[in-house]
């Protein structure tokens, strides 16, 4: 029987953290679910699934969907489309199986792209090796989680450019069952030999096609400005850590009346463990900063419940304090008695 690859490849980026990659998670193992269930998608469908941040990785090879076991997602510093892009290449030149005299290959891989940010790299020779190489051998399918994405790289990849309004945890919903019945139909398509990918009827108000001749151009970056993260280690786990906020409007105060100012919001701290390295944009340090006055609400501990989750240590890392009259940096291992302090300073953030 020819196998119908499917390839995920998912954007694990800082931005990624919460209930986004939750969400992410809990409907990749739905897929699978139904899929194990679909005589067309058993006999046909082989899965992967490749993530990637500052750097790219496979989590699950490609293998028979009745093998297939959803993962747990890392989380990783950074956006590089660049990697993402060339781990995919890699997989396909090592896992297509061709047509030959005595053999049917693969039917064309099926590649669903899902982003949330801005590249943080300058993807540019990766975009061109794939249009050279695998553009017209593939069917991708570029998914844009929320309007804050860079969509002019995407169309430079495929004319399928979608995007999907994560609004509500029943448009996650919506959304999976809309991946999943599009697997189903390209497994059909193909088993009665037919021309491959199938997408199903798209959900109205959750997801929509973008039309690609609009997009304004390329605009690359090295930073992720739709959101401020922090990295952070717990005083007490010595576990990694993220403090994500994201852009939006916030109250100020400016002589005495109620304004409204752009800023970040905090949107929460989030444990992460020691994959968040592996995959970060080497090197990992960004001449970027925010100053602490565009943050509003300053987060407990998720790692051990300190009171202070953001005490920036004198080495300029972020770290945990509790009650303790001297507190050691989990960083650099440096001693010291942290307090209130007026005024504001800039801090380095990631990349987002």
């Amino acid at each position: 029987m020819r196998r119908l690859p499917i390839y995920f490849l998912i954007d694990v980026s800082e931005s990624m953290v919460g209930e986004q990659i939750q969400f992410v998670e809990e409907g990749l193992a739905t897929i699978i679910k139904e899929l194990k269930s679909d005589p067309y998608a058993l006999e046909t469908a082989w899965v992967s699934i490749i993530v990637f941040a500052g750097q790219a990785k496979t989590i699950v090879p490609l293998q028979e969907v009745i093998s297939f076991y959803p993962p747990k997602f890392p989380i990783g510093a950074g956006t590089s489309l660049s990697n993402g892009l060339g781990h995919l290449m890699y997989e396909l030149r090592k896992n297509t199986v061709q047509t030959t005299a005595t053999q049917k290959g693969d039917w064309k891989p099926i590649v669903f792209l899902f982003t949330d940010g801005t590249p943080t790299d300058d993807s540019s020779a990766a975009i061109r090796e794939w249009k050279q190489n695998w553009q017209s051998k593939t069917n991708l399918v570029a998914i844009s989680f929320g309007d804050e994405n860079n969509l002019g790289v995407l169309k430079e990849l495929t004319q399928t450019v979608l995007m999907f309004r994560n609004t509500t945890p029943q448009s996650y919903k919506e959304f999976f069952r809309w991946i999943t019945a599009s697997i189903k139909s390209s497994s059909v398509s193909v088993s009665n030999n037919g021309s491959g990918m199938e997408l199903a009827k798209l959900s109205d108000g959750v997801i929509e096609k973008v039309d690609i001749d609009k997009l304004p151009p390329v605009q690359p970056g090295f930073v992720d400005t739709n959101y401020a993260i922090f990295a952070a280690k717990c005083q007490n786990t010595q576990k990694p850590y993220l403090i994500k906020y994201k852009k939006g409007l916030r109250p100020v105060n400016i002589s005495g009346m109620n304004m409204q100012s752009m800023g970040y919001k905090l949107n929460g701290a989030f444990p992460v463990d020691n994959a968040y390295f592996e995959l970060s944009a080497e090197g990992g340090v960004i001449n970027s900063k925010v100053n602490t006055d565009e943050l509003e609400g300053f987060p407990t501990c998720p790692c051990c419940g300190n009171q202070y989750g953001f005490s920036v240590c004198s080495c300029g890392k972020v770290h945990c304090v509790g009650q303790e009259e001297v507190s050691t940096c989990s960083w650099c291992g440096k001693q010291g008695k942290y307090g209130f302090g007026d005024g504001n300073m800039d801090i380095n953030r990631t990349q987002g």
